[in-house]
């Protein structure tokens, strides 16, 4: 082979080299702008799913709260009638007391 051939050839092989140099790297920017767009649409629906999570997890404390709260009023309410119940219960008693209290101091007041 001639000398200006293997100059020739060596300029196409250079050449065909750049070519794939240059297909090899805008593949691998389309590859790295693909790798982003999923990361960035996997990360948006972690953020969704943590966020649904996070919303559930609320609602269930408050749910939770709320039926603490009502057992809370409901004791409350039970011992409160029981306290009623027993004052009424002891209204004649607490009558009779201060009546003869009052008889008492009367009656002393009346020996003196």
């Amino acid at each position: 082979m001639a000398r200006p051939e293997v100059l020739d050839r060596i300029k196409e092989a250079e050449s065909e080299a750049d070519e794939i140099i240059a297909a090899a790297e805008a593949d691998a920017g389309e590859r790295l702008a693909e790798a982003r767009q999923r990361a960035d649409e996997i990360r948006s629906e972690a953020e969704r799913e943590a966020s649904a999570e996070a919303d559930e997890r609320l609602a269930t404390a408050r749910e939770e709260l709320q039926n603490r709260r009502e057992e809370i009023l409901e004791a409350g309410r039970a011992d409160r009638d029981a306290l009623e119940r027993e004052a009424r219960e002891r209204v004649d008693d607490a009558v009779d007391y201060a009546v003869e209290r009052f008889e008492d101091a009367v009656n002393e007041q009346t020996e003196v």
